[in-house]
């Protein structure tokens, strides 16, 4: 069984994926810390990104500039598109490869902001979305990333909305931070008849 979480940034993803992880029986792919790993200097990836955003988006070194590179995508929407259609790409692919080395029995999670725009949903039995209140996602982007309100706030205007995942999703999680999202895992969790880890 393959299961996608996803959800906008500051939603509460990686903390659901952190539960599942520690308790059922599951293997988490996460789509940021692959493309983080893609993004390596000198990689086909960071090539093509070089491409389409010009030798300034790397440093000296030849690292991508994370911080300039989110700049640039959460202000210029077509730009934003370039990258994304570059991502999947190498994503999507990377995912296929690591999935087939996963043994048939075990449950796979795919951890992925973007699920349905890389098509990823499509090869997901079931789409479990991770929803909070807006005040909460921005307090954890500006948190995480040590950036302002205001860019927060922009970085959630160029992503889905709450609305479209509980429209898309097979199961919504709201997580606003409360151990509540626990108990809707769990449901959902015994829904799906996934077995929890022995301990």
């Amino acid at each position: 069984m393959i299961i996608g979480i996803t959800g906008s940034s500051g939603a509460g993803k990686s903390t659901v994926c952190e539960f599942l992880e520690n308790e059922y029986k599951v293997k988490v792919l996460d789509a940021d810390k692959i493309a983080r790993k893609l993004s390596k200097k000198g990689t086909s990836y960071v090539v093509d990104i070089i491409k389409i955003f010009g030798k300034d988006i790397v440093d000296e070194e030849g690292e991508l500039k994370r911080r300039k590179l989110a700049e640039i995508i959460y202000s210029n929407p077509k730009k934003r598109e370039e990258l994304n259609k570059c991502t999947f790409k190498y994503i999507t692919k990377e995912i296929e490869k690591r999935l087939k080395k996963i043994d048939d029995d075990t449950v796979k999670i795919i951890d992925a902001p973007l699920l349905f725009e890389s098509k990823l949903n499509e090869i997901c039995d079931k789409v479990i979305g991770v929803i909070s209140k807006r005040e909460v996602q921005i307090d954890r982007i500006v948190a995480r990333d040590d950036i302002d309100y205001e860019q927060a706030e922009k970085r959630l205007l160029a992503q889905q909305s709450n609305e479209f995942y509980i429209e898309h999703c097979d199961d919504i999680v709201e997580n606003n931070g409360l151990l509540e999202f626990e108990q809707k895992v769990e449901a959902i969790m015994k829904k799906y008849k996934i077995d929890k880890n022995i301990k």
